[in-house]
């Protein structure tokens, strides 16, 4: 794969070859001597539900050993300077774009997304390993810190990699997500131990290999493919800090697991990000944007906007263009970039959307677009779904869809938008479309970690010096800026007091020492002299 040639794959078995190739990165107990009929993982195309190839179930000692194999590899890149790691992660950089076909073309066939859905991963690596390689070493560097004594005492900081990073991945985005959160934590100076979701392991396989081959020491990353159960438990109570992305539900138990092991632990969770119009909005813009916003990943993505609130005075406009944009929209299997939404990624996403749809029709929601199952384009895919009406007590409401599903709701005003924006347990992701004024105004009220200004999600996912993350139940600490590599590190505080002894002479007695320094407190305080 060193001298791969992009090239177009067909939805059925992946080519001997590549299969192969890829199959030799996982860790698992058998190594190369795995057969299909031991303990494996078949791998499904979603755009025909037939199986394109299969990897190893991991155990809990195939974990062990990614570990000991990982501490081994780690103590050593730890001393390798950053001059060296930035060079590897810009040829890293090269390789994924000058892969970029076939990069996509194996997103595809594992997810069923459409192809534009696809390529937004591979520019999101690119720019994500370009911005920590250049400023990797500048988040490391020791900072000269201000201390209660000026001159007296000299205080810096200094970071530590923590040594071996556990990360568990989701299926929706197979290489942003998995490979994404890799590239900070390998910077720092750690090692990482990654297990894929079972559904997508090959485009993070292939992702990794990739920087194998831009000069990454081989062992630094361990892979181990398998069960959520087995694999990503052992993961969680062996790492040295947690990187999870996933439902709220399972991130609460992973919590529970670091906390009681008081090993740090990042998570990004669900969400039920609204989207506000106000009645400055450009309308025509917002409908495009709201389709990107809603339907991109076949709304298979945690910052994906699933409520609209929409003032009044422009609900009618809004709803119309909207549901006639989301009619017309193209969607298919297939590997053409004009295609706008693929396939859901399996029968359990299907079956989820379909229930949440069906109880909102019962309840007497009104099926404004789409609402239907397409089985004739391929088992797993369904329309772009827009309701209005949305009763109460509906599920969607309020629960997460996580698929090609979004209500849309009439408010008075944009504060009556925003208090209902703000009326959840999550906070993740949220939008606003109005004038520049209306939409800087209304932002800083949302709950929520991001918000993106006459945007979905992509202006606050591409603002990659901004650190991005979850309020409430939606995550806990962020990607992206400097926190995102930083959160892999231990901060050491190392501070030197010089000259005398910050008690003073011994032959100053106690309460002349008081008062002096409360003097020299005070003119701080009025000198602005002092921390």
């Amino acid at each position: 794969m060193h001298n791969m040639t992009p090239k177009r794959l067909s939805v059925g078995p992946l080519p001997d070859e590549l299969s192969a190739e890829l199959r030799n990165l996982t860790v698992n107990a058998r190594r190369n001597d795995l057969t299909p009929d031991g303990e494996v993982q078949l791998i499904e195309a979603p755009f025909t539900g037939e199986t394109i190839s299969w990897v190893g179930k991991g155990s809990e000692d195939d974990v062990t050993e990614a570990f000991t194999v990982a501490r081994r590899a780690q103590r050593s890149w730890v001393h390798v300077p950053f001059s060296e790691r930035k060079r590897i992660f810009l040829r890293f950089h090269d390789l994924l774009l000058r892969n970029r076909e076939l990069v996509t073309d194996m997103i595809q066939l594992e997810t069923g997304k459409n192809r534009p859905s696809a390529f937004d991963e591979v520019m999101d690596i690119a720019n994500n390993a370009r911005y920590y390689a250049n400023h990797a070493e500048k988040f490391m560097a020791p900072r000269s810190r201000r201390a209660a004594m000026p001159v007296l005492i000299k205080s810096r900081e200094y970071r530590h990699p923590l040594g071996v990073v556990g990360q568990i991945s989701p299926w929706n985005y197979p290489l942003s997500l998995s490979i994404g959160d890799a590239i900070p934590a390998l910077l720092a100076g750690n090692a990482v131990v990654a297990k894929p979701d079972s559904n997508t392991p090959f485009t993070a396989l292939l992702a990794f290999k990739l920087l194998f081959d831009a000069g990454l020491p081989r062992d630094l990353v361990q892979i181990v493919t398998g069960s959520g159960r087995v694999v990503g438990t052992a993961i969680s109570e062996q790492c040295d800090f947690l990187m999870f992305t996933g439902s709220t539900a399972t991130g609460k138990i992973l919590g529970e697991t670091m906390g009681r092991r008081l090993v740090g632990y990042s998570a990004e969770l669900g969400g039920k990000n609204p989207l506000i119009v106000a009645n400055d909005a450009k309308m025509d813009y917002t409908v495009r944007g709201a389709i990107d916003a809603c339907f991109s990943n076949s709304g298979q993505l945690c910052v994906s906007i699933e409520r609209i609130y929409v003032e009044r005075d422009s609900y009618a406009e809004f709803v119309g263009k909207f549901g006639d944009a989301v009619k017309a929209m193209s969607i298919g299997a297939g590997f053409e970039w004009e295609v706008q939404m693929g396939s859901l990624a399996s029968q359990q996403q299907l079956d989820t959307v379909t229930k949440y749809v069906e109880d909102a029709r019962e309840k007497g929601a009104t099926i404004v677009a789409g609402g239907r199952h397409r089985p004739d384009l391929g088992p797993y895919f369904y329309e772009p779904t827009l309701l209005t009406d949305v009763p109460e007590d509906a599920l969607l409401r309020t629960e997460e869809v996580f698929g090609p599903v979004v209500f849309i709701e009439p408010v008075e005003d944009v504060y009556e938008a925003i208090e209902k924006a703000n009326d959840t347990t999550y906070g993740l992701n949220a939008s606003v479309f109005g004038s520049s004024e209306t939409a800087w105004r209304i932002a800083p009220h949302i709950q929520a970690g991001s918000v993106s200004l006459n945007d979905g999600y992509t202006t606050a996912w591409a603002a990659i010096d901004n650190p991005m993350g979850g309020h409430k139940e939606s995550g806990v600490a962020h990607r992206h800026g400097e926190e995102g590599l930083t959160k892999y590190t231990a901060s050491q505080n190392i501070s030197e007091q010089r000259f005398m002894y910050i008690r003073g002479p011994e032959s100053l007695k106690r309460k002349t020492y008081a008062s002096v320094m409360s003097t020299a407190l005070q003119l701080g305080k009025t000198f602005k002299i002092l921390p």
